[in-house]
């Protein structure tokens, strides 16, 4: 039962994870305090308040309702949704569209690797012939599809 939570917690993908949490909550505490810091008192100036929401609430019937903190926690939102967008994912996907293969290229037939089902070994996507055991295999048709080859019976 302990290996695999062993083998589970060793997993890159969870590793990953858990390092992008702690990034993320300090990038999150950095945009909370630049907007606290700037953009709150900005805004006070340009309307003319004093610009610390986190104090701004009003009441009904005796219940407070603190607006305030949740304009703050909005505009550190608003603040860290534009950042991330514009300082990670446009250039990742400039990034990604620059090495992505474009639809003039020709796709490498041999690329697409299947196991045969009788070695075991690797065998192209398309081949209808293990090079290894020399046993007939079917091509796999989304291969042959993406190849632009035809459908062999």
């Amino acid at each position: 039962m302990l290996n695999g939570f062993k083998d589970f917690i060793l997993r890159g993908n969870v590793i990953s994870m858990a390092i992008g949490l702690a990034v993320g909550a300090a990038f999150t505490a950095v945009v909370t305090g630049f907007s606290t810091a700037f953009i709150t008192p900005l805004i006070g100036l340009a309307t003319g308040s004093v610009g610390d929401f986190s104090t701004a609430q009003f009441s009904v019937e005796g219940a407070i309702f603190p607006y305030g903190k949740f304009l703050a926690a909005a505009i550190a939102f608003l603040i860290t949704a534009a950042v991330l967008y514009f300082c990670v994912v446009v250039p990742m996907t400039k990034v990604q569209n620059r090495f992505a293969p474009s639809k003039d290229q020709k796709v490498d037939i041999k690329a697409a690797l299947r196991d045969c089902p009788r070695c075991y070994t690797e065998i192209p996507a398309v081949a209808s012939r293990c090079a290894h055991c020399t046993s007939e295999v079917e091509p796999d048709p989304e291969a042959l599809a993406l190849a632009k080859l035809p459908a062999q019976r």
